[in-house]
């Protein structure tokens, strides 16, 4: 990490691991003290509780880096967002895909229950994993002989959730990059199935469980489209922290659960054809740079993550006054190199959380080669089929 990135990003490290920690230390309690009571009551403290932390976060790209999204969608589609449970499927794109997604929960209202499909790893990074974990993602090891259970089980844990909630799935299983694209076109070449542009081929086992148990609590599926204009940068966490822009335009588009299919191969046909579908969509957004004015929607920028930053900024700073004050910590050699290490476990945590985003080190997409009289096989399974 080059210095002058380092003066900026440790400073809001501190912020958010030190105030990350208060949101553990207090879901913790909620989750041994109140939950085995009331699982409701438990999960609308931790909705308000888990937003705190992630509006952090969202402040980085509304007001630090000041990324811009620009969601595309029809009105009906506009006007539901927030107020029903969803799945929401989109293609991972970038780095902040998952940011992306917040930033339309918070505008939506339902920051504090946006839940999403993970990797196992991801539970174990320091505070935003553990806030994850209190808030029921659902975290899966990429084998479907493992993930079955821990995610049919996870999935009807949501039927009585209280509040509207989005769970987000990525169905692609992994990020997008050049190598994972060839390696897509070249499976379904040999598999007889649409070669992809933009996209990679979905993996539908994951899908269609969710499907087959959600469609009798939930009544949509939020089709999300994510691209990045030719005329910005990709985003990346790092960028965020040194407060550099970028555009992101995202089409989104409203499917009634009940009018999906209820055979389960007919719901994995259906999954193939929406990124089918969201291909072509691509190739359209890198033809005209927008996925069509006439659909712009205003999502504002609103100043609550601006009023959460500074409340934890001006209560971390005179805590920290009144911590000095009273230890008077740094007026020994002894108190200097304690606080220097604090720095230096601050900037590793900070670094790892940043490599972790990283689309090159997302694990690569494994294909198998297809003979002709597997091709229906293939079509059911497309890639090798662990669900993200």
């Amino acid at each position: 990490m080059a210095t002058a990135a380092a003066a900026v990003i440790v400073p809001l490290g501190v912020l958010f691991f030190i105030s990350g920690l208060v949101i553990n230390l207090i879901q913790a309690t909620c989750f041994v003290l109140v939950r085995p009571i009331s699982k409701s009551t438990y999960r609308r403290i931790n909705r308000i509780v888990a937003e705190l932390l992630w509006l952090e976060l969202v402040w980085i790209v509304d007001w630090w880096a000041g990324v811009k999204i620009k969601v595309y969608a029809d009105p009906e589609t506009f006007n539901l967002m927030g107020k029903e449970h969803a799945l929401v499927i989109a293609n991972h794109r970038s780095d902040i895909d998952w940011l992306v997604g917040w930033i339309l929960a918070q505008r939506s209202g339902c920051l504090g229950s946006s839940l999403a499909v993970m990797k196992k790893s991801s539970k174990l990074l320091p505070v935003i994993g553990w806030s994850m974990w209190f808030s029921e993602y659902l975290f899966l090891e990429r084998s479907w002989a493992k993930d079955e259970r821990t995610l049919k089980s996870g999935l009807q844990r949501l039927s009585d959730y209280p509040l509207p909630f989005w769970l987000a799935l990525f169905v692609e299983g992994t990020r997008f990059t050049q190598a994972k694209l060839l390696a897509a076109q070249e499976y379904a070449a040999s598999a007889g199935l649409p070669v992809p542009r933009n996209v990679l081929i979905p993996r539908t086992k994951g899908f269609v469980t969710a499907v087959s148990h959600m469609r009798s609590f939930v009544p949509a599926i939020y089709d999300a489209t994510i691209c990045i204009p030719k005329s910005s940068s990709a985003p990346t966490m790092l960028r965020l922290f040194k407060g550099q822009p970028s555009v992101v335009h995202v089409h989104l588009k409203r499917h009634e659960m009940k009018d999906l299919p209820e055979n389960d191969d007919a719901i994995a046909q259906w999954c193939r054809d929406i990124f089918v579908a969201k291909d072509k969509l691509l190739d359209k957004h890198i033809a005209d740079d927008t996925f069509g004015e006439e659909k712009l929607q205003d999502i504002g920028r609103p100043i609550k993550s601006l009023v959460v930053v500074a409340s934890w900024a001006c209560i971390l700073i005179l805590g920290t006054i009144k911590f000095l004050q009273a230890t008077a910590l740094l007026s020994s050699w002894k108190g200097v190199a304690i606080s220097a290490a604090l720095m230096a476990i601050i900037t590793v945590l900070m670094q790892f959380l940043i490599n972790f985003s990283k689309s090159e080190r997302s694990t690569a997409a494994k294909v198998a080669p297809a003979k002709e009289n597997n091709v229906n096989q293939a079509r059911g399974n497309g890639q090798e089929d662990k669900t993200h």
